[in-house]
């Protein structure tokens, strides 16, 4: 087995945890155990180990999940207008990027098989293709996440609102989208009710 690869210096890791995760009817998807964990102490921890810039937005009022990141090499950034969606957190993220990043991840928070590998693929990307979005996919090809973007589309990433996401980015550069498979369906998982949470232990996950 190789030793995995260094953290790649000058690419970002943006973590998104500022949902108000209401389709859970009073749970939070985002402190669900995963390999005996809490699910963002995991993703945050994979990213920790790619990056040495990792971001997570949270909102102010978020103590619980505050606590699941404690004693992690992370910066938690407020998202004062969480509530009105995706975009906000995604600007307030790109905000505090430093100067020398030349790209960032965006990784949603709720993604329970996403793997430090995976996410070290996508890194890696961007050495090879500086210039590129680069996009992960399920095995059979479907787009998910992460999504890498290069320092060129920060400042379309800092002017959007509500909660599209960083999808109006992604429109107007197809041509610079650059796939990733990744294994199964990491890039595709997410699970946002109780009964997925349940459907998917069931299946032999953990």
């Amino acid at each position: 087995m190789t030793d995995a690869p260094l953290p790649v210096a000058n690419v970002a890791i943006l973590v998104l945890a500022a949902g108000a995760a209401t389709r859970m009817r009073g749970g939070d998807k985002l402190l669900e155990e995963v390999d005996g964990q809490p699910l963002l102490r995991k993703v945050v921890g994979h990213a920790c180990a790619v990056s040495d810039t990792v971001l997570v937005c949270l909102r102010p009022e978020d103590s619980a999940r505050r606590t699941a990141l404690k004693g992690l090499g992370c910066r938690q950034i407020d998202v004062l207008d969480a509530s009105e969606g995706m975009a906000h957190s995604l600007r307030a993220g790109v905000a505090q990027l430093p100067s020398t990043i030349s790209a960032v991840m965006v990784v949603p928070a709720d993604m329970p098989e996403i793997s430090q590998d995976d996410l070290s693929q996508i890194a890696q990307a961007h050495i090879g293709a500086p210039g590129a979005i680069i996009r992960a996919t399920s095995q059979n090809g479907r787009p998910g996440h992460p999504v890498l973007f290069p320092a060129r589309l920060f400042e379309e990433l800092r002017a959007l609102s509500g909660d599209v996401g960083a999808r109006e980015v992604l429109k107007p550069h197809a041509a610079s989208v650059h796939l990733i498979d990744l294994p199964d369906n990491h890039a595709t998982i997410d699970l946002d009710t109780p009964e997925d949470w349940r459907a998917w232990r069931a299946a032999g996950q953990k």
